[in-house]
């Protein structure tokens, strides 16, 4: 064996739960592109389903209008981000550095600014973990840096908070022109549907494609 051999450390083990944590996010991800290419055929008639499916921004504003009461709005997105954030944490704890690697190269996250993500959490991740509550590489990089429970729940409980009454107010003030949106997403709704489709299937054979 030559001295580099030697000096090569391996990786260290995978705990039993990584591949379960990973399949888990792989269901995530399916679930969040069938909400990203169908959610103008349930934004209206199931707003509870598309947020089942996926919590993001515009999906939790497009929904306000449809007649959704705020506690279950609130307790779906909770529940929904709630396990992103738990499954993505886990993953982030079984593979450290190597689960930042796979965002980066298989989910369109250029490596610069996971580097950047890296080093400004380890300095202020009581700020980027509310403020980003929502960011899966966020809560990699809590996993990566096991950052502890005690932190990491009244974080996520005041980040996501904050975020919802925002997004709840904003859609409640412009609910005009959120509705004008829709009646027109509604309109053309099937034109809607598979554009949305292409753009999933484009955004992941980009993503998953092989990096240099």
């Amino acid at each position: 064996m030559s001295a580099i051999d030697a000096d090569v450390t391996p990786p260290p083990a995978v705990p039993r739960y990584g591949p379960f944590a990973v399949a888990a996010f792989i269901g995530l991800v399916v679930c969040s592109n069938v909400a990203s290419a169908s959610w103008a055929a349930l934004d209206n008639e199931h707003p509870a389903r598309l947020l089942l499916l996926s919590s993001r921004n515009r999906f939790l504003v497009v929904t306000v209008p449809s007649g959704i009461s705020p506690l279950t709005w609130s307790l779906i997105a909770f529940a929904r981000l709630g396990a992103a954030a738990l499954v993505c944490h886990f993953v982030g704890r079984a593979y450290g550095d190597r689960a930042l690697r796979w965002f980066w190269r298989f989910l369109g996250m250029p490596q610069e600014q996971v580097a950047k993500f890296e080093q400004a959490f380890a300095k202020a991740e009581w700020v980027l973990i509310p403020f980003f509550v929502g960011s899966n590489i966020v809560w990699v990089l809590s996993g990566a840096a096991r950052t502890t429970w005690k932190r990491l729940v009244p974080l996520f409980a005041i980040g996501l908070a904050a975020r919802l009454a925002l997004l709840w107010w904003l859609a409640k003030q412009f609910e005009e022109e959120v509705r004008s949106v829709m009646r027109w997403v509604d309109r053309y709704q099937w034109w809607v549907i598979a554009a949305s489709i292409a753009i999933v299937v484009i955004v992941n054979v980009r993503n998953l494609r092989p990096q240099r």
